[in-house]
């Protein structure tokens, strides 16, 4: 967040740590990392040559790369499923490498920007003015809205899961337009923490840069409905993909303790679904705690910042605001656990703001 927020050298092991343990798993969307110098604080990882560019300018200029969400989805279902205790040979290696990728630092940083400032009066707290005053003080009013972030919060620090990105949002990919590839860089924050923060951390980015296409459509003057198509077309692609692709690992690592004749309790198709429906709202409500602080804490967006109209952007941002409260609040009241279409809800709920 800048030179007024020092932080110490962890965060380059963590990273270095991280990107190994992703490449590992997913070696084609993740940057591989050729020396470490941990005395050095020094790094040599693969260059991601020109024309990779960061996908966020992409997106919220009008660029819709069909194979962005598909790319995204086999990325989380690899990192998260394979680093997970679903996967794991055991407890004791599970919890020793939960352990040993501690973040401690960078999370107590998250818990600060993300499940707790945005709620009450902060230093750090921003938002369009005067334009969206009565919305921020809405915020540190809202009852129910803070009982579902203390929620979040709690799951945040002592769910375990897998071990994730911690910071996974459109500025953390970079695409090449023409070859069709896809990196996730920047794990900087990475931490054993609950699934669906990372899942929720994409979705809610591409939600911000779709609601952010009204401002660019009126500032510029451009026809961006194909933008908007593309990007709630790719959210539901991150979503479906995900899903599909994890549970295709979880049978997969299921029929390899079988044959190995593990002393182990099989998933059935019922638990599995459950499983997912209950990770499908952890990442709406995780999503929606993102959109919060983006428009109302210490770091922003982009996709809505650079829209010089503050009118305009304003506009954008109460929508931003009006989702990720439902999505904080209660996920499920957005997407019901007994629905099997995915996050269609999400997406109509999303459209439907837009009036």
């Amino acid at each position: 967040v800048g030179e007024s927020w020092p932080l110490t050298l962890n965060r380059m092991r963590r990273e270095a740590s991280a990107l190994r343990e992703e490449f590992a798993v997913c070696p084609e969307h993740t940057p591989e990392v050729y020396v470490y110098d941990e005395k050095m604080s020094v790094m040599a990882m693969q260059y991601l040559r020109p024309p990779h560019t960061i996908a966020r300018k992409l997106l919220y200029t009008g660029s819709t790369p069909d194979f962005f969400g598909p790319h995204v989805a086999e990325f989380l279902a690899k990192t998260i499923f394979m680093t997970s205790r679903l996967a794991s040979a055991n407890d004791e290696a599970f919890r020793k490498l939960a352990s040993e990728n501690a973040n401690t630092e960078m999370c107590a940083l998250t818990e600060q920007v993300i499940f707790t400032e945005p709620y009450i009066v902060a230093s750090n707290n921003r938002w369009t003015t005067p334009q969206l005053d009565a919305d921020a003080a809405e915020l540190r009013e809202d009852v129910a809205l803070h009982a579902g972030i203390a929620a979040l919060k709690r799951k945040f620090v002592e769910a375990n899961e897998a071990l994730l990105h911690g910071d996974l949002h459109t500025g953390s990919f970079m695409l090449d337009l023409e070859h069709q590839t896809t990196y996730a860089i920047d794990p900087e924050f990475a931490f054993y923490g609950p699934m669906g923060f990372d899942i929720g951390a994409v979705i809610s980015n591409l939600l911000i840069c779709f609601f952010s296409q009204d401002g660019w459509e009126q500032v510029t003057g451009e026809d961006r409905s194909k933008s908007r198509e593309f990007l709630l077309e790719a959210v539901k692609a991150v979503w479906d993909g995900f899903s599909s692709r994890f549970v295709e690992l979880w049978k997969q690592r299921e029929a390899e303790r079988k044959a190995a004749g593990e002393a182990h309790v099989p998933a059935s198709d019922a638990y599995m679904r459950k499983y997912m429906r209950e990770l499908r709202a952890d990442a709406l409500g995780f999503s929606g705690a993102k959109m919060v602080r983006r428009i109302v804490g210490i770091a922003h967006n982009a996709d809505l910042e650079e829209i010089q109209d503050a009118d305009a952007r304003a506009k954008c941002e109460r929508r931003v605001l009006a989702l990720g409260r439902r999505l904080v609040t209660n996920a499920r009241d957005v997407v019901a656990d007994d629905d099997e279409n995915g996050v269609d809800a999400l997406v109509a709920a999303a459209s439907a703001l837009r009036g």
